[in-house]
């Protein structure tokens, strides 16, 4: 048992070693860097140093344990949602999910052999470090999209008013998009992105369409998916596209007044937890303290 010990832990120094070498030394690519001058955002996910060390320890983790092509798909759209593009992204996920199953149970038994604890907690901390590494990458990637995709249902309401300027002001819906997503650029990131996305699927060939449908798919926003399906049948019947994006802005004003409003009145039901088990107590101390100690005077004497 020690010499297991001892061989996860050389395993997990030797992987922490090599990971920052290869983040610190690797140089960076020429057309990486040159991107990088003209725009930060414009840097090519796959060039970075960070996913070629993540890379070349997902090869043989993911030799070692494969996942399945159904597995993979879903992992990748969750991803998308999350906002990492690379097609590599789900190997490289799955990899830092392996090495968190290996690396948390050996730092844990590690600690648990120098603290001299008994030979069942080497099992419970190893069970317990191998489900917090399967679980805490899965955790972080759904409240990642979960912010995201957030961020994105506040920018929707920005660009649905400047669509409708853009729209009456007599530019077509391909250059209200376009107008649109640069005019989001530092206001709404996230939503700029995806819209710079639609038209450079609609520049490459693809019809506007498909291209609306994919921006639905990579967000996962229900509001995304109701306007892209307004645009498309306002394309496909041929009515005002500026009444429909219109008539859409105002209902969806009124969705984010009646989700505010809701949330105010939670508000008030989740103060009562800390209410209950810190003020109150207080108070009735403070109130209750005076008559406490004029009652211990009067029964010492």
């Amino acid at each position: 048992m020690l010499i297991f010990i001892i061989l996860l832990t050389f395993s997990c120094i030797a992987l922490t070693v090599m990971s920052v070498y290869w983040l610190i030394a690797t140089p960076t690519n020429v057309i990486t860097a040159r991107l990088e001058t003209i725009d930060p955002s414009l840097a090519l996910i796959e060039n970075s140093p960070l996913s070629a060390m993540t890379m070349r320890v997902a090869e043989p983790l993911n030799r070692f344990v494969p996942i399945s092509a159904i597995e993979a798909a879903k992992m990748q759209k969750q991803l998308l949602q999350a906002g990492y593009r690379s097609p590599d992204a789900a190997m490289a996920f799955r990899a830092i999910q392996l090495t968190l199953i290996v690396a948390i149970p050996s730092l844990m038994m590690t600690a648990a052999f120098l603290l001299d604890r008994p030979l069942n907690s080497f099992l419970v901390w190893a069970g317990l470090g191998a489900a917090i590494g399967f679980y805490l990458p899965r955790f972080l990637l759904r409240s990642k999209i979960t912010n995201r995709q957030q961020r994105i249902t506040w920018g929707l309401a920005d660009a649905l008013d400047l669509m409708v300027v853009a729209v009456e002001a007599g530019l077509g819906l391909n250059a209200a998009l376009n107008r649109v997503g640069a005019e989001l650029k530092n206001v709404h990131p996230d939503m700029h992105y995806e819209l710079e996305l639609v038209n450079l699927e609609i520049r490459v060939g693809r019809s506007r369409e498909e291209a609306l449908r994919n921006l639905a798919e990579r967000t996962g926003v229900d509001d995304i998916r109701s306007f892209v399906a307004l645009l498309v049948q306002a394309d496909r019947f041929g009515s005002s596209i500026g009444k429909a994006v219109r008539v859409f802005a105002e209902s969806l004003r009124t969705k984010r007044r009646q989700r505010a409003e809701q949330a105010s009145q939670k508000a008030a039901l989740r103060l009562l937890i800390p209410l209950t088990g810190f003020l109150f107590p207080v108070i009735i101390l403070v109130i209750m303290a005076p008559a406490v100690l004029n009652l211990i005077d009067l029964f010492s004497k």
